[in-house]
């Protein structure tokens, strides 16, 4: 240390003014230096020093930057950039207690020891170091500086809470976009500060803060060494930090660092924490606000004293401890990691066989790890750069020109971009070190430029994705109580300023989907100007629609044309439901109970109108007994009732309270009693949604597609619900009940005990396949057996012509009083056994003899003389040749070329027969089923089986002794009998 030289020691916490201090003390010399802990920080006091003396007498030395001037006077420099032996007139060390730091306090504690001053230095920190200064730094003055304001300690706050103007801090880049990103939703947007930006990207961050363009800052620890910024509130969203080897928690002095940093000049700051952070002890919380804090009693230290003779020797320099007590021996940093892994490489090691070549190797491995990707591979680069600069003396213009070209791109996300940027500080590093490329001012105003391109990139990307200047903009106007300019066009886009913000739906406000939090309530805020009287207007235009504009969703939704304005709820009554309409409360309640009133009016006069032949049965006075309360059944059923259900109401009803159900359109059909005109596909869907609104259903079953027989039949759904839809379940599909009652007038015509098979009219009806058709006939209570035969052609088989085959019946009749016995097979009607007790049966009336014809009796007049007038005498036989109906060498018309190698075509085809089941569809209350059988009765005759003949079977009385009530010739008939009588 220099005899005359003073050394002094300026100690104390945040915001009292240290740095300022010795830039003021050095610009008081001819020459000086001033190293600072992060290349931002320099770059910022470089930029004061700049303002006040001018670019030509001020140089910045970082290990990516240098600007050096021919008359550089004054030195500003990262404290591993500052160059020694320079002799200035004062040399400054800013943040000094990063000598105890695990990662760069060597280096600190080499500048504390051996950088000094020809006139005068000092030491910025602090006050933890009075006491290792003292002890290693004999005749060091001390100076205590207060801090200019108050700091005081808020608590816990939620992120969504915490006021303007405050700098939150996490301690990984995932943590600050994270952060970054809830800002803008909530907030309008935050800048971000990284000690990983190039300056340039960071102080076009800073610039949104201190411009006011966003209220919020996201940083790293990196605001706590020395950044002056206008924060009035600091908050941790973390109180842990990975220190490159494992994460550990901050002690009270690095919190109280950070925290510092609110509050600038003589206005007070506070701090807290945010998020997961959990709040602060009381004791740390009142030694940050204090500054009170532990000194520090071990500092970091490695051997400044190198050897350069072999790799081994500078290792085992670099690993060797210190003598005083009170420097410990630094961990194992990235440069010396970097020499081990280079020493066990054959190769270096013969390069490296010189002191000169072992101080290159060393240059070479300081090269920071910008990228951080693996230690694997930037030793990798190292070997690379190691093996040019030995060779050829400098790295290759054509291998720095490949390197740089591909990262000279602004395309892709921040991701991307960043690890351009480091990408980048590792050439621009390279280009600055004296000697290692051979044009020096080109390859740094290169390198420069990329970092500046990539840099600009950078700003931007993160500018777009952390911050939204829409709400920026509109929560500044609104504080500043300006009026806005809102408007709503036709397509109902509601704009603020020229701004996108929402939509009106209906009558309900949509905010923009990216609006989350403080910037959802600003832009509803804003809104509601131009929504007010919009949503009147609107309400008039909907209360004088028509009702085509107007319909209902299968899930009980109402809307209009496009857009939901209300839902349908459960009533007192099922046909009678009740409107819940969709619209903001802002709108006021003359637009709701105006749009709930024609919401009303329209599901009223749908229920009316799509459910006529209903409501014509409760009006219905001449309706009376059991015909009225069968009248009301089908009314609560909505118009189809399984027959099941209500066996015993059916069997009831006498002729002539059927004829009056009959008359409302009622079909008692003999699965399902239903009214066809309620079938169709509009009624259907409304019955669904008023059945499910009935049940109390969250979701509701959808109408099978219009037009189609047959549909899926989900096993997990019950028969009710398809009853609803106009189904029955029948194996693993369900069949529409009006189709199943056409088929069951097909089917019974069969023998159902004997078997028949399907017909071409059956499939036709179900539009099945034959398998598919078996498998629903199985489903109704048939045993289907498959079998297979010789396909007959048509041109095999002559069709007999039956007479009296025709067996005719009414269609009514069948439908109402046809219903099969409990053991009778479901669509029986060929065998007398099918017939229930009661039923007149009768043989089909005997075909009347057919009238002769003219032309016959005409030929019977004339007079048989006993001979063909042509020939009395027969002709002589005369042989024939016989001729062969086909040449040997053709093949019968019909008939395949390879018949007899392939034999004769086979058909598949099912014989359905009656299974004895039916009485599951009445819940098992019928006779007990045997085995499977056929059903019991007077059985089969045995032996041969007489031929059967075509017979008629009518289940009503015979017309002799009751007229049918419905035939419209029914009083006429009724005369005719009385005269007979």
């Amino acid at each position: 240390m220099l005899m005359n030289s003073r050394v002094a020691a300026i100690l104390g916490p945040t915001n009292t003014g240290k740095t300022h201090y010795a830039i003021e003390r050095m610009l008081g010399y001819r020459t000086g230096m001033i190293g600072l802990p992060l290349r931002l920080l320099a770059r910022e006091v470089y930029d004061k020093i700049v303002a006040a003396r001018g670019p030509s007498v001020v140089a910045l030395v970082t290990g990516e930057e240098r600007i050096v001037p021919p008359r550089a006077a004054y030195w500003v420099c990262t404290v591993e950039a500052m160059p020694e032996g320079m002799g200035t007139d004062f040399v400054a060390i800013d943040e000094i207690q990063l000598c105890a730091d695990p990662e760069r306090g060597h280096v600190f504690t080499d500048r504390l020891l051996r950088m000094r001053g020809t006139h005068e230095t000092l030491f910025m920190g602090s006050d933890t170091m009075r006491g290792p200064i003292a002890e290693l730094v004999p005749g060091c003055e001390f100076m205590r500086r207060e801090r200019m304001s108050q700091l005081s300690y808020t608590g816990s706050k939620k992120t969504s809470r915490i006021k303007p103007r405050t700098a939150i801090v996490g301690f990984s880049v995932e943590n600050v976009y994270a952060i970054a990103e809830l800002l803008r939703r909530q907030k309008g947007g935050a800048a971000v500060v990284m000690g990983a930006l190039s300056p340039r990207t960071r102080n076009a961050q800073v610039s949104l803060y201190q411009n006011g363009e966003v209220d919020y800052l996201v940083a790293t620890d990196a605001i706590g060494m020395g950044l002056n910024l206008d924060i009035d509130h600091v908050a941790f969203s973390s109180l842990v930090k990975f220190d490159g080897r494992r994460m550990r928690p901050l002690a009270p002095n690095e919190l109280a660092q950070i925290a510092g940093r609110a509050g600038r000049g003589m206005r007070d700051g506070t701090f807290g924490v945010t998020g997961e952070a959990p709040p602060l002890e009381d004791e740390v919380a009142e030694a940050i606000c204090n500054h009170r804090f532990t000194p520090l009693r071990k500092l970091q230290w490695r051997n400044p004293k190198l050897s350069f003779g072999t790799p081994e020797a500078l290792i085992a320099s670099l690993e060797a401890a210190s003598e005083d007590p009170l420097l410990l021996k630094a961990r194992e940093a990235d440069d010396l990691k970097a020499l081990k892994e280079l020493a066990t490489r054959a190769e270096i090691r013969a390069r490296a066989s010189d002191a000169r070549s072992v101080q290159l190797l060393w240059d070479v491995c300081r090269i920071p790890d910008f990228r951080g990707i693996s230690q694997a591979e930037h030793a990798g680069l190292l070997d690379v750069i190691f093996r040019h600069l030995h060779e050829r003396g400098t790295v290759p213009d054509d291998f720095i020109a490949r390197q740089v070209h591909r990262i000279d791109r602004v395309d892709g996300d921040i991701d991307m971009l960043s690890k351009r940027l480091a990408y980048i500080r590792t050439w621009t590093y390279v280009a600055q070190r004296r000697g290692w490329v051979s044009d020096e001012t080109h390859w740094r105003d290169r390198t420069r430029a990329v970092e500046d391109r990539v840099s600009d990139a950078l700003h931007e990307r993160l500018t777009q994705r952390f911050v939204d200047r829409r709400t920026s903009v509109l929560l500044r106007r609104l504080k500043q109580k300006e009026a806005l300019l809102a408007e709503v066009n036709d397509k109902g886009e509601v704009t603020v300023e020229g701004e996108f913000i929402g939509r009106l739906e209906g009558f309900r406000f949509r905010q923009d989907k990216d609006a989350k939090g403080e910037e959802a309530k600003t832009l509803k805020s804003a809104s509601l100007q131009a929504l007010a009287p919009h949503f009147h207007l609107r309400a008039d235009r909907f209360y004088n629609a028509p009702d085509t504009e107007i319909d209902f969703t299968e899930q009980g939704g109402l809307m209009w044309g496009e857009q939901a304005v209300g839902k349908l709820e459960r009533g007192d009554d099922p046909m009678k439901p009740r409107v819940a309409a969709f619209v903001d409360d802002e709108a006021g309640p003359e637009v709701r109970q105006k749009v709930e009133r024609r919401l009303q009016h329209f599901i009223d006069r749908k229920v009316a109108a799509l459910f006529e032949p209903l409501m014509n049965i409760q009006r219905d006075e001449a309706l009376t007994g059991l015909a009225k309360g069968f009248g009301f059944q089908m009314i609560e059923a909505m118009g189809v009732i399984p027959r099941a259900k209500v066996a015993d109401e059916v069997k009831a009803l006498d002729q002539e309270a059927r004829g009056a159900l009959r008359k409302h359109g009622i079909r008692f059909g003999q699965f399902t009693i239903f009214m066809p005109l309620l079938l169709k596909p509009a009624p259907t869907r409304l019955r669904l949604v008023l059945w499910s609104l009935a049940q109390g259903r969250d979701t509701f079953p959808e109408a099978p597609p219009p037009g189609l027989v047959t549909v899926p039949a989900d096993q997990g759904t019950p028969q009710d619900e398809f009853a609803i839809m106009g189904y029955r379940k029948a194996g693993t599909r369900a069949i529409r009940i009006d189709m199943l009652e056409r088929l069951a007038d097909l089917v019974r015509v069969e023998d159902s005990r004997g078997g028949f098979e399907a017909t071409a009219d059956m499939l036709s009806i179900t539009g099945l396949t034959l398998e598919q058709f078996a498998d629903l006939m199985e489903g109704l209570g048939y045993r289907a057996e498959k079998g297979e035969r010789a396909k007959q052609k048509p041109v095999d088989a002559a069709v007999p012509v039956e007479e009296g085959a025709s067996t005719e019946a009414g269609a009514d009749a069948a439908e109402d009083e046809a219903a099969p016995a409990e053991d009778a097979p479901v669509f029986d009607k060929g065998t007398p056994e099918a017939i229930e007790p009661g039923a007149v049966t009768g043989e089909a009336e005997a075909p009347a003899a057919p009238a002769e014809d003219p032309a016959e009796e005409k030929v019977a007049e004339i007079a048989d003389h006993g001979e063909a007038p042509l020939a009395a005498e027969p002709a002589e036989d005369v042989p024939e040749t016989p001729v062969a109906e086909t040449p040997p060498e053709e093949t019968p018309l019909g008939e395949a070329p390879d018949a007899a190698v392939a034999g004769p075509e086979i058909e598949v085809f099912y014989t359905f027969t009656w299974a004895g089941n039916r009485n599951r569809d009445r819940g098992g209350k019928g006779r007990p089923q045997g085995r499977g059988g056929p059903p019991k009765g007077k059985g089969k005759p045995k032996g041969k089986r007489p031929p059967q003949q075509a017979k008629n079977y009518e289940a009503r009385p015979p017309k002799k002794d009751k007229i049918d009530p419905d035939n419209p010739f029914a009083a006429a008939l009724s005369g005719f009998n009385k005269g007979k009588s």
